[in-house]
């Protein structure tokens, strides 16, 4: 067994050249970026161009998008940085990660295909028609979304700064400001094709670069995973309880319970975000989302196998204690392995591949909020604009979904500014409580229960949101800890880090509810109503216009 690399000293900054070569290259990846959406720009009145890029793409591109898509930057920083302070707590999560996209890729993503043509709004008024229904939806898409996109802008401002040696908060939040403009504009003219295009190229950019990085540690430690273990363990300052389960949650019986509850969360609410399941309605046939999901679950399987490797060889030649005062929550782990493997010198080689890991990065941070403000804009524009006037031009549709681009993104850029000096990992957790105790609930009762009612889909998602909204105040992610978003403030009565242990239950139990209670003239038509539509959702028929 080849013993590990000597422990490195703490962390103290890039070099000048590394800084200055990020720089020139992260602005050549937004002008490209922004060029690539201008060539493709859709016709302004092909609806299906822009709201699904007519399907275009084939099964390999259209798997790199989702892949590109569902891998958010808070998955690079955050999963990361739990794998670099708590071991093996952050692999399980990771795993969560990979398996909630398995579960989209065998349970949903054919159905909804199947049953949506643009929007969640459509999936589930196929069946259950109605403006409050889509009102609803467009609502519950936002608020799961709002609080993701505030951490990718969020964090833009800390990464830039980590880079680049900013220190100035007015520079910190011109990043923010700036960025949170161009992601706008990328939505906005390129659609879901450009949107795609740049998915495609962060994803094939991150998983390079962070390839080459996994090899390099394990090239390190002789590849073997042993000896890489052993010396994460040695240098995380706890021994042998890194490689076990309780290292984040603890060990008591609740600590377990809050555990599982917070994988499951995981694990139902990233295969239900709106942004996510967008990508369904691009494929041209349930054949073709197969495949293109088949090419999406590789390919996050093998980031989750990168990013383990970068996270541990981050604790193994940084240290915990240096990750940890980097950021407490470890969101520069995997910038600080990428460098700490590369070496100290100066080397041009060196440089350019650090700069790689950063842009790549950086574009990972450009296309989630992209991808989530088309999301956003596509459910404002055709779920409740559209839907009033049914005989409104494709023109002019159209229009209204970059102008709700903008109604999306500006708000999200100032709300980014005033939250940016917080802990945001409550924001992270809201989204995915919101994913799994509203619109899981709603979809796996909307494509697969007769019986299921407006009234109950309602429920589920009004019940199991403001479920949500009442619990996650009370957890020790929002005050009594110091590393939650209020750290001198304590008002955590609720004993466990997510919601979901109650509100996914919760979203279930309500959608049930408004069913039986439902009058039952009004349930049987929309049993019949699902009955005239349920070979079109489960069997892939051909779909017909919303």
């Amino acid at each position: 067994m080849t013993t590990a690399a000597p422990s490195r000293p703490a962390f103290t900054g890039f070099s000048d050249s590394a800084q200055a070569m990020s720089l020139v290259a992260f602005s050549t990846v937004a002008t490209v970026t922004l060029l690539l959406c201008v060539m493709t720009v859709p016709d302004r009145d092909d609806l299906d161009e822009f709201y699904t890029g007519y399907g275009s793409l084939s099964p390999l591109r259209n798997g790199l998008a989702i892949a590109g898509d569902y891998i958010s930057a808070a998955t690079v920083l955050g999963t990361g940085g739990v794998i670099a302070l708590c071991g093996y707590d952050g692999v399980v999560l990771a795993l969560s990660t990979a398996l909630s996209l398995m579960l989209l890729m065998f349970l949903l993503a054919e159905p909804l295909r199947n049953a949506g043509r643009f929007t969640m709004g459509d999936a589930l008024a196929r069946r259950l028609p109605g403006r409050r229904v889509r009102v609803t939806v467009c609502a519950v898409t936002i608020a799961a979304l709002l609080p993701l996109m505030l951490v990718q802008l969020a964090g833009t401002g800390q990464l830039m700064a980590f880079i680049l040696g900013f220190t100035n908060e007015s520079l910190k939040t011109g990043c923010v400001v700036g960025l949170g403009a161009l992601m706008i504009a990328y939505a906005a003219i390129g659609g879901m094709k450009g949107t795609a295009l740049i998915q495609i190229l962060k994803i094939v950019m991150l998983l390079g670069s962070g390839a080459a990085v996994a090899a390099l540690v394990m090239h390190r430690f002789g590849w073997d995973p042993g000896a890489l273990f052993t010396a994460a363990a040695r240098q995380s300052g706890t021994g042998p309880a890194f490689l076990r389960s309780g290292l984040e949650f603890g060990t008591t019986p609740r600590a377990r319970v809050d555990m599982i509850a917070s994988e499951l969360t995981v694990v139902l609410g990233g295969a239900c975000l709106p942004h996510i399941t967008m990508r369904m309605y691009t494929a041209s046939s349930a054949r073709q989302v197969r495949r293109s999901m088949s090419w999406a679950v590789s390919l996050v399987a093998l980031f989750v196998l990168v990013i383990t490797v970068v996270g541990f060889g981050a604790t193994a030649l940084v240290g915990r204690t240096a990750i940890a005062s980097a950021d407490p929550q470890g969101n520069t782990a995997y910038l600080l392995g990428s460098r700490a493997v590369f070496g100290t010198g100066v080397s041009t080689a060196e440089t350019f591949l650090f700069t790689l890991v950063t842009t790549a990065i950086f574009l990972t941070l450009l296309a989630s909020v992209a991808g989530m403000i088309l999301a956003c804009a596509n459910s404002l524009a055709h779920d409740v604009f559209a839907a009033r006037d049914e005989q409104l031009p494709a023109r002019r549709e159209m229009t209204l979904a970059r102008l709700s681009a903008l109604a999306t993104g500006v708000p999200t850029i100032l709300l980014a500014v005033l939250v940016q000096h917080h802990s945001l990992q409550p924001l992270v957790t809201l989204s995915f409580c919101l994913g799994a105790s509203a619109l899981a609930p709603a979809l796996v009762y909307g494509l697969f229960w007769r019986r299921y009612t407006r009234g109950g889909l309602m429920g589920t998602l009004i019940g199991g949101s403001l479920t949500v909204l009442l619990l996650m105040p009370g957890t020790n992610l929002v005050s009594g800890s110091p590393v939650s978003a209020f750290p001198d403030a304590d008002f955590n009565w609720f004993p466990f880090t997510t919601t979901g242990i109650v509100s996914i239950p919760a979203g279930f139990l309500f959608g049930w509810l408004g069913t039986v209670l439902s009058d039952r003239a009004t349930a049987e038509r929309q049993r019949h109503r699902y009955e005239a539509v349920e070979a079109r959702i489960l069997a892939g028929a051909v779909r017909e216009e919303s």
